[in-house]
């Protein structure tokens, strides 16, 4: 490898606008390479599909650079982790890339909220009711007290990911955190990781969002991770 620069590959949704746009906003000027594949994705949103996506996450990765070192894959579906499982999920990206390390929006999130030290949240989807409650139910189980709940109930990831910025930060800066630590938004296809900023200084708690727990935790996995401005409370952690 001429290039001592750690790699990234991102596993996208094949519909999401969002993701690459996000992450080359935090690392650009640094030495990172970043490498994307894109999944097939089948809509509507139901955990049903998202397993069936999911089945294709070895055949994407290895076409990431085939036979060359990847330091981190990061699988860019929050209620496709939580559908599949981290295990499945993971175990699928080393049969082809067995050195990488694997993060994923779902885990990173409960990293991100650990390392902010925060037990009770408020929780945003834009999904269906079903998948919306799937998503609350993986933070119960992984301990963390939710709050209150809201969503947008849509069903496509595409129309997710049409959603208008300015509307969203209305909706989002309007949720009652009275009782919660922070807000957690889901989903790698909602535009949230540049209002982040705007949205904890109104609300005045800490705002974690898919995408943001995912780029901070592959940042930390390739030792990238030196305080970053701009993109909310988790990044100045560091």
């Amino acid at each position: 490898n001429p290039n001592p620069n750690p790699r990234i590959g991102l596993i996208a949704l094949a519909s999401d606008f969002t993701i690459e746009k996000d992450f080359i906003n935090v690392i650009k000027d640094r030495d990172i390479d970043f490498f994307v594949n894109r999944i097939e994705c089948y809509n509507p949103l139901t955990s049903e599909n998202l397993i069936k996506m999911s089945q294709k996450v070895t055949e994407v990765t290895k076409d990431i650079l085939p036979n060359q070192k990847i330091d981190c894959v990061a699988y860019a579906c929050t209620s496709g982790t939580i559908a599949a499982g981290y295990n499945s999920i993971e175990q699928k990206i080393k049969v082809a890339k067995p050195e990488a390390k694997v993060t994923t929006p779902s885990t990173a999130a409960i990293k991100a909220l650990k390392k902010l030290k925060i037990q009770k949240l408020s929780i945003f989807t834009p999904y269906s009711k079903k998948l919306n409650e799937e998503v609350v139910e993986y933070f119960k189980k992984e301990n963390f007290n939710v709050t209150s709940n809201s969503y947008f109930d849509i069903e496509s990831d595409i129309d997710i990911g049409k959603v208008d910025q300015n509307y969203l930060y209305e909706v989002l800066s309007k949720i009652d955190l009275k009782d919660a630590d922070a807000l957690f938004v889901s989903c790698t296809a909602l535009p949230v990781l540049s209002i982040i900023d705007k949205l904890e200084k109104k609300l005045n708690k800490p705002v974690l969002s898919s995408n943001q727990a995912l780029i901070w935790d592959t940042l930390e996995n390739i030792g990238k991770n030196n305080s970053i401005q701009g993109f909310g409370k988790l990044f100045l952690t560091n």
